[in-house]
């Protein structure tokens, strides 16, 4: 059962374990099931609004997780949180990026922290 830690500079650290079964769910259903409030408008990775910088638990970077979706590569681009070099990285190392987008991100067995500006 992975640890999301879910953090925003104005709001107290939140900790919650992911249940079993969640390997479906993306980073925003688990927010909104456990009352994070990470902001997003549209929920299908169209505008970008749920941006979230994830790292392991200890801030170092991550080895898990679903790969982007064309979609969310394309929007990150847009929002200047991955770059044409980032992208190759990312695609020829197999490697997650540091950004993501909450509506898409589904969270593997490892522990995260997920820094999120708006709420």
């Amino acid at each position: 059962m992975p640890k999301i830690i879910f953090q925003h500079p104005e709001f107290e650290e939140m900790e919650i374990y992911a249940p079993a079964g969640s390997h479906r769910k993306t980073v925003l259903e688990l927010a909104r099931e456990y009352k994070v409030p990470i902001h997003f408008d549209c929920g299908d990775g169209e505008c970008g609004s749920c941006v979230i910088h994830v790292t392991d638990a200890d801030g170092g970077p991550t080895h898990m997780g679903v790969h982007m979706t064309d979609k969310e590569k394309t929007v990150l681009q847009e929002l200047g949180k991955l770059t044409r070099a980032e992208l190759e990285k990312v695609i020829v190392n197999d490697m997650p990026s540091e950004w993501r987008l909450a509506c898409q991100m589904i969270v593997r067995d490892e522990d995260i922290r997920i820094t999120y500006e708006s709420a």
